[in-house]
């Protein structure tokens, strides 16, 4: 196990809450405390009966609740896995968890509007409790060493990331939602907060409209737009790149973030110990250069990869060890709420920037959106 200075001798009470049918328990956050010895969990709450019974049944606890907020009073965990992938109960959840000093690890993405999060960093502030974001490549060995590279002018002056969602049927402004706000995260792990946002939403072929914004599914409320390029304002006068496209996904796929620098190119691919690829081309086209991508482990360029071990494999066993050092040491956890609602922030700017011009003129500055 990674030594993340958590206390070894304490054992973390845990709660989950799951919606069989509405998010259900997300990305098997309800499992991901058997790899943590720290934590043992302790009750299961889910508003759907069966669901509730099933779950129950493979966490092998006893203490079930249809109501989260009974289980909350009754079982008082130490932490709350917060598991459905559905957003509209987010906040929700999170502010019940915090109002009673509960510690919350939670699914993406974080909660649906600003106004949901000022209240809960409010409320967490007050009471002290800490919220962990599942944007597993946060945690990665892979962060640092890309900000080593960058630091080292491996790729020269860094210029600009590029993202993109996974293009699928959710193309558009639910990609920016659900897939984005990890790539956004790994934008701002990798290079801080932007200062302003230039974007364009489009639908069915125009900028949308006002009767072209629906509710969007998984909770995530009003939605809009099948085509969506964003760019955003860096430190260092660098410029970072979000698009999707509905039904334009690769095979392979091009859902990640490149890094461009003046003398090449770095590739992340979202995950705990994530392929990383580099290329030492200032053109940034192999096909002239005859450069070659060359593979890059958390020891750095053409190296093995000397971590080992299930907690580099595993989506939330990082997270989880550097949520329980973050309530140790009173610090704010690496994905924690300010990062949380700094994502949410991009998302919003970019459906901001749109409303207040569509003809891709609109220059947003972010620093509260209403």
């Amino acid at each position: 196990m990674a030594n993340t200075g958590a206390d070894d001798k304490k054992t973390y009470r845990v709660g989950i809450i799951g919606r069989t049918g509405k998010g259900g328990y997300g990305h098997a956050l309800d499992t991901a405390w058997s790899a943590v010895p720290q934590t043992r969990v302790v009750a299961v709450s889910d508003d759907n009966k069966s669901g509730l019974g099933a779950a129950a049944r493979k966490l092998k606890v006893n203490r079930a609740f249809l109501d989260y907020r009974k289980m909350l009073d009754e079982a008082k965990p130490d932490i709350v896995a917060i598991c459905p992938r559905w957003v509209d109960q987010h906040a929700a959840m999170v502010l019940a968890a915090a109002e009673r000093g509960i510690h919350v690890y939670m699914e993406k993405p974080f909660c649906r509007t600003l106004e949901e999060a000022d209240r809960i960093v409010a409320t967490c502030e007050k009471t002290h409790a800490k919220v962990q974001i599942a944007h597993p490549t946060r945690f990665s060995p892979m962060i640092d060493t890309i900000r080593r590279l960058i630091a080292d002018g491996a790729i020269g002056k860094l210029l600009e990331f590029r993202g993109r969602g996974k293009e699928d049927r959710r193309g558009g402004g639910e990609d920016l939602w659900v897939l984005g706000s990890h790539i956004l995260d790994m934008i701002r792990a990798i290079h801080g907060a932007p200062s302003s946002c230039f974007a364009r939403v489009g639908w069915k072929g125009h900028p949308v409209t006002a009767d072209d914004v629906f509710d969007g599914p998984e909770g995530i409320g009003p939605l809009t737009g099948d085509n969506l390029q964003a760019v955003y304002q860096m430190k260092d006068n660098v410029t970072a790149h979000f698009a999707s496209v509905r039904n334009q996904a690769g095979n392979p796929r091009r859902y990640g973030l490149q890094i461009f620098g003046s003398k090449g190119v770095i590739e992340l691919i979202e995950d705990t110990l994530p392929p990383v690829q580099y290329l030492g081309d200032p053109s940034w086209s192999p096909g002239r250069s005859g450069a070659k991508w060359q593979h890059v482990s958390s020891a750095g360029i053409g190296k093995p990869e000397p971590l080992k071990g299930p907690q580099y494999k595993a989506r939330h066993t990082l997270g989880i060890l550097d949520l329980l050092e973050a309530i140790q040491d009173g610090r704010e956890p690496k994905c924690g709420m300010l990062e949380g609602r700094g994502v949410v922030e991009m998302i919003a700017a970019c459906f901001e920037s749109t409303a207040r011009d569509s003809r891709w003129r609109c220059h947003w500055k972010i620093e509260r959106i209403r």
